[in-house]
């Protein structure tokens, strides 16, 4: 193991990093704060030509510590794994990380656990010294090279899993998912209390990420208490909130793939309609018939329900016969095996959400790219909802571009608000038919 502390160890490690593929660890100064709340600590890097091993240090106690401008020079054409390729993005540039949890995710719908790879020393100064910050400073560097190791063997049987009907889909996992919810975290949102961080989990069951951190549930902020006020605009006076919330979107999705369509205007209207109900009722019918039971008088009285309920039934009978169901859009794999207690609608329900987030996340590849040099952006992404902090001088045209993008030409139409807390928003949808 050696540990860099000089430019000639530097310019020795750099001719390796750009002849073999590694894997690569950030630990972070201060592990109880988001990563791009923090300062990186060190690196550690195994080689996995030579099987070497290497610690670079920009942080530590221990160490003659690197210049942390050599951090951007960490540029390779070999490969780079990572167990959370998210958080190593935070820390370093590169354009080819492979996330090691992600692949093994794919295969067996769960995530690689590593939360027990840390030492009894790490323990020891977490428990006793845990208001104090950038523990792993000072927590010697041996024992952050033992917890790398487990680390090291745990996403190593991560990498034994995956076959060739993975492949395809985790080369889109794991550079446009995983990449944009990266761009997403790394915006932040302001508050009134300062910057927060949300953490998007994209490993769960059903693959619709979840987003905790600090205690804070960014994926179901409460509309009513008030909580949401004291989210505000970074840019003051300059600036405001701008959400683009998509109208029916499930119903919608659905239609698309049991080839049904819907007549211009709004979906919900539409139904009530056929049920011989108004807006509203019309509304809690279709979400409850779509995630429960759809009653015979419904099959017959209403063509799109009837065209779910065979859909129901086809992709039930694949999922029992083939052991695994595929996502619509990126072909990702349910299996069976690794499922339980499943029923028909659970496993609608299941493709649904996966159907959300993957429709979701193709949007946000061809959008995100689109927000450079824009000094708006993109802060929360919240199922069937996208918040951004708008700056004035970006103009109406930001918007309507924007949401031309999330709409998809007219296809999954949204409801826009403005407002200056994310508490106080009201819709100005009107201003852009």
């Amino acid at each position: 193991m050696v540990i860099v502390e000089s430019n000639d160890e530097w310019n020795g490690f750099k001719k390796i990093f750009n002849k073999e593929s590694s894997i690569l660890l950030p630990v972070q100064c201060d592990e109880s704060k988001h990563p791009i709340d923090s300062k990186l600590c060190l690196l550690y890097i195994k080689f996995l030509g030579s099987l070497e091993e290497y610690i670079l240090p920009f942080r530590h106690s221990d160490a003659v510590n690197l210049n942390t401008d050599y951090i951007k020079e960490l540029q390779t054409d070999k490969d780079v794994y990572t167990y959370d390729k998210k958080k190593l993005l935070h820390f370093v540039g590169l354009e080819n990380i492979c996330d090691l949890q992600m692949k093994s995710y794919l295969e067996t719908n769960q995530p690689l656990i590593i939360e027990d790879s840390i030492t009894t020393t790490h323990e020891y100064f977490y428990r006793t010294h845990y208001k104090k910050s950038n523990l792993n400073c000072i927590i010697p560097i041996l024992k952050h090279l033992e917890a790398s190791r487990i680390i090291v063997d745990r996403i190593k049987l991560g990498a034994l899993a995956g076959n060739k009907h993975t492949e395809t889909t985790f080369k889109t996992y794991n550079f446009d998912v995983l990449e944009n919810l990266q761009k997403i975290e790394s915006n932040g949102l302001q508050t009134t209390d300062g910057m927060v961080y949300s953490e998007y989990n994209p490993y769960t069951a059903t693959g619709r990420p979840s987003n905790r951190f600090g205690g804070m549930n960014f994926a179901a902020l409460n509309k009513k208490d008030g909580s949401r006020k004291k989210f505000v605009s970074r840019h003051g006076k300059d600036g405001m909130l701008v959400e683009m919330d998509y109208d029916a979107y499930h119903l919608r999705l659905i239609a698309d793939v049991i080839d049904y369509q819907f007549p211009k205007g709004s979906v919900h209207q539409h139904m009530a309609k056929l049920y011989g109900v108004d807006y509203n009722e019309a509304k809690g019918l279709s979400f409850q018939y779509l995630y429960g039971h759809i009653p015979d008088d419904v099959l017959r009285a209403n063509p799109f329900f009837a065209k779910v309920q065979t859909y129901i039934d086809k992709v039930w009978k694949e999922y029992k016969s083939n052991n695994f169901i595929l996502s619509y859009i990126y072909n990702k794999r349910l299996y069976k095996k690794n499922l339980s207690d499943m029923s028909k609608n659970k496993v609608f329900n299941y493709l649904i959400q996966l159907m959300e987030t993957e429709s979701n996340m193709s949007m946000l590849t061809e959008l995100i790219p689109k927000l450079k040099g824009y000094k708006s952006k993109l802060v929360l992404y919240s199922y069937d909802s996208f918040l951004f902090d708008f700056h004035m001088e970006d103009g109406l045209e930001f918007i309507r571009m924007v949401k031309g993008i999330i709409e998809r030409d007219g296809k999954y139409p949204v409801k826009v608000a403005k407002g200056s807390n994310y508490h106080e928003m009201k819709d100005i949808t009107r201003n852009f038919e």
